[in-house]
């Protein structure tokens, strides 16, 4: 069970480097929880592969700081696409 873990952690840890992607969308192609990968890329990659865990850090600390636009944008394509609905019904 061990080396599947740490493989599991290697494997979320160059996906989310290639791809830029966040702990949620990873979590979704992998099919596992957001806790999982964060415990994984977070912990257990930090004693499995440093350079890797370094790489990760690196991408998380800018979706971690990009968040509130990717947040804004969410709810503004939420209500753009509520009134193109709306409109839709009224004419």
């Amino acid at each position: 069970m061990k080396g599947i873990v740490e493989e599991r952690a290697v494997k979320l840890g160059e996906y989310i480097v290639e791809n830029k992607a966040t702990v949620r969308s990873t979590a979704k192609q992998f099919d596992v929880s957001k806790s999982t990968v964060h415990k994984d890329v977070s912990q257990r990659l930090m004693k499995i592969n440093f350079g890797l865990f370094n790489e990760v850090k690196d991408v998380l600390e800018v979706n971690k700081a990009e968040r509130h636009l990717r947040g804004g944008m969410a709810t503004k394509n939420k209500y753009e696409a509520f009134a193109a609905v709306k409109n839709e019904f009224k004419g």
